[in-house]
């Protein structure tokens, strides 16, 4: 799907001439001639990128932008176009928020470049956005096994269809990689990929986050509109409330939805992939899940092995993360003996690859020496002489809040190891619910990496 374009000028010979010199690119261009054409195009469609004119009858260009921009982060760059600027003109538009400014008459070369720089750009930062935190560097599932070659061929095979994808796997197995590299091996890859954190978000949030709201001239432009033209991810879609559940399958089965507190239909053209660590069809079973969402998504399913099922990948995997460590973090290289390898190849990895990232970076950090031993990786596995058992020795002679507290923290930390990081895990594993075990965590002093 080609990038859609909004040009605002109030001269209709610019319009008409940008218009078609965007149409000749491939590019889908609508016009508007002042202000109040231009607020009302933008709610009708989120444009992936607005030319502005300056100088127009009813509201300046400049304070259009400005309107834009207090209402709300929205990823949509902004080119200001004008024939009477000047380098202050141009230093507050760009205060404002403009990706450039383009001085007239238009150079055509120029005009191009600097559309095509500033689509390219607000796709990288969408996806860096979308995998942070996720192994953002990973280009493709890493492993030579016949597992992830499969999964490799698999992925490709699927990339060439455009249908919805059911991601399953344990938590921290690389589901979000997966993912991405789906969406690269598929028809949208020049369109934007934006991932979605459904769980743990209240009913009005998790509505608020997928279609977006609007009140007045404020617009908040929801995630399925930000991936219009490519592709979104929804994660741990299992968590999602009831409510939400019935907004998405109308949204997909008719491809146009609602924003809160609008009331005209937005139309999307998107790709969707879902992703959980549970038993999606159990969850249906046992009415936690809307069954005919579920057949909506699961079209194409597709399952991610844990990483005790490929553990001949680990070596691969541990070189990987180290060279992205040492070069990202500026941490020391390190490299792994033989004995140390062969005892994380033969550990359960309850986390998975984030497990397996965690401890990569731990040991960086707190070790020294050019080799990591398997003593080491026994003390940061928490199975070395001083940590063979993972239970709490109470000491019976200080106050029972005080041994409480000691209790608790120990028996939370052991759960975030256990969950590779994951706060859904750890919540899961302990029976509490996400909101109660981040108070938990935070009055305990407990941070995520330990």
């Amino acid at each position: 799907m080609s990038a859609y374009i909004l040009v605002v000028d109030d001269e209709p010979d610019i319009r008409l001439l940008v218009q078609e010199i965007l149409q000749d690119e491939g590019y889908e261009v609508v016009v508007a001639e002042d202000a109040a054409a231009a607020r009302e195009a933008r709610r009708a469609r989120r444009p992936d990128l607005i030319l502005l004119d300056i100088w127009m009858p009813d509201t300046d260009g400049i304070s259009l932008l400005r309107e834009w921009t207090e209402s709300g982060p929205s990823n949509m760059p902004v080119i200001m176009m004008s024939g009477h600027g000047t380098v202050e003109t141009a230093v507050e538009a760009t205060r404002h928020g403009a990706y450039d400014f383009l001085e007239k008459p238009l150079s055509i070369a120029k005009l191009l470049l600097t559309v095509r720089h500033a689509l390219e750009n607000t796709t990288l930062t969408q996806e860096n956005i979308g995998l942070k935190g996720e192994g953002d560097a990973l280009a493709e599932p890493i492993g030579r096994s016949e597992a992830m070659q499969n999964l490799r061929t698999q992925i490709q095979r699927i990339g060439n269809h455009d249908t919805p994808v059911l991601l399953t796997g344990e938590a921290g197995s690389g589901k979000e990689v997966c993912a991405h590299y789906l969406h690269q091996q598929s028809a949208r890859r020049e369109g934007p990929y934006i991932r979605v954190a459904v769980a743990g978000k209240g009913s009005a949030d998790a509505l608020t986050e997928l279609f977006g709201s609007e009140a007045g001239e404020e617009i908040h432009f929801g995630s399925l509109e930000q991936a219009n033209g490519g592709t979104v991810l929804l994660s741990d879609i299992a968590d999602m409330d009831e409510e939400t559940q019935l907004k998405l399958l109308g949204a997909l089965q008719h491809g146009s939805f609602l924003r809160a507190g609008g009331s005209e239909e937005v139309k999307v053209d998107i790709r969707v992939i879902s992703a959980t660590r549970r038993d999606l069809a159990h969850e249906v079973k046992n009415g936690r899940f809307r069954e005919d969402l579920y057949y909506h998504l699961n079209v194409l399913p597709l399952t991610v092995p844990p990483l005790r099922e490929h553990a001949e990948d680990i070596p691969e995997l541990l070189e990987y993360n180290v060279n992205l460590l040492a070069a990202r973090e500026q941490l020391p290289y390190r490299h792994f003996s033989v004995a140390a390898q062969n005892r994380l190849r033969h550990y359960p990895w309850p986390g998975n690859i984030r497990e397996l990232c965690n401890i990569v970076q731990r040991l960086l950090i707190l070790g020294s020496g050019p080799e990591i031993d398997a003593a080491e990786v026994d003390k940061a596995l928490g199975e070395g002489n001083d940590a063979s058992v993972n239970t709490v020795s109470p000491d019976l002679g200080i106050p029972l809040k005080e041994a409480r507290e000691n209790f608790e923290r120990s028996y939370l930390e052991q759960q975030l190891r256990e969950a590779g990081g994951s706060i859904s895990e750890a919540a899961r594993r302990s029976g509490l619910e996400r909101t109660h075990l981040y108070r938990k965590l935070r009055s305990l002093g407990i941070k995520r990496g330990n």
